[in-house]
């Protein structure tokens, strides 16, 4: 399945300046692992040592939370979007 995913700006410089970049992946995890593989450094980023996603970063598939679907285990299909959100705090 190649599905899209949107890159958050200040994560950018892990794929060479490019917004969006096109992987294989059937879930989520496999997602995680194939952006690894593609842009090295950017799965630690988004990801612990366990490989689970950090929670301060989220997921969405078609603007669909994965975390009120099966997280990393959210299926993927052929053309989805998945969005990576790095959270913001301040005061």
């Amino acid at each position: 399945m190649t599905v899209t995913v949107l890159i958050p700006t200040p994560l950018q410089k892990l794929t060479q300046n490019q917004g969006t970049v096109q992987c294989e992946a059937q879930t989520i995890a496999e997602l995680l692992s194939s952006l690894e593989t593609n842009c090295p450094g950017l799965g630690q980023r988004l990801c612990d040592d366990q490989g689970t996603p950090r929670r301060f970063v989220n997921f969405y598939v078609n603007n669909e939370d994965i975390r009120f679907l099966q997280g990393v285990a959210t299926p993927l299909q052929d053309g989805d979007e998945v969005s990576i959100v790095p959270a913001i705090a301040g005061g």
